[in-house]
């Protein structure tokens, strides 16, 4: 079942949409799906629901609400790539994660799970970054995530389990950068870093063009694990 709800923001003086996927039977925990920068379109709805047949509560956070709400952009078009590239200009990170916490606070106090992980893809995997140093939540997964080498100070405050999959010819994520993640995270006790050759970013996205199946499945794989193993 899918559904649209409500989530206050941590100061209760508004609120944002989320697209929600419930499984057909209880959920084993919830996991927030975190948006590209082509917000929560048809790919990320459709992760959503993935989840949702896996048994998890998955839910959307619409992120852009401040700048445009209900953004949904398609990245093989020209036009609405240029645009998202914009919206991601324009768009407060460290709101973006207040907003994150204030999800995961709405989904452990009104909807009665525990146990909350996150993943992101793009912007969501640098924000899934983020959300793992500065929130308890329980574990978190970042596809493609751009410029997580300017955060590894913050690592020292990842405190659970957090996952990065890394295509090596990301056009958005050159080589020196890709080396300073592995330089500063390879030895976390709580970090796995996994590396993707000769692919680029948007390798796991459900629709379009960027799409390699092998490697996304792959992905997909290890993601699944790491939840099944965290989540629990």
């Amino acid at each position: 079942m899918t559904e649209t709800v409500s989530i206050p923001t941590l100061s209760g003086d508004a609120q944002f949409s989320a697209y929600v996927a419930r499984p057909a039977g209880g959920a084993k925990a919830a996991i927030i799906v975190i948006q590209e920068i082509f917000g929560v379109n048809p790919g990320i709805r459709q992760k959503c629901d993935k989840l949702a047949a896996e048994g998890y509560l998955a839910v959307a956070p619409d992120l852009f609400w401040r700048l445009e709400p209900g953004v949904e952009l398609d990245p093989d078009v020209e036009q609405e790539f240029e645009r998202a590239l914009d919206l991601m200009g324009k768009f407060d990170q460290d709101q973006g994660i207040r907003d994150i916490e204030a999800t995961i606070h709405h989904i452990r106090r009104d909807m009665g799970i525990t146990k909350v992980g996150c993943v992101g893809y793009c912007l969501g995997g640098r924000l899934a970054y983020m959300t793992a140093a500065r929130t308890d939540i329980d574990a978190s997964v970042g596809y493609y995530g751009v410029g997580i080498d300017g955060l590894l100070r913050e690592k020292h405050a990842i405190a659970h389990p957090l996952m990065l999959h890394i295509p090596t010819e990301d056009g958005f994520v050159d080589k020196d950068t890709q080396a300073a993640m592995h330089e500063g995270l390879d030895d976390h006790p709580k970090v796995t870093l996994h590396d993707y050759e000769g692919l680029d970013h948007g390798f796991a996205t459900e629709v379009g063009k960027r799409r390699n199946e092998q490697a996304a499945q792959l992905a997909d794989r290890r993601t699944s694990a790491f939840f099944a193993a965290n989540l629990s």
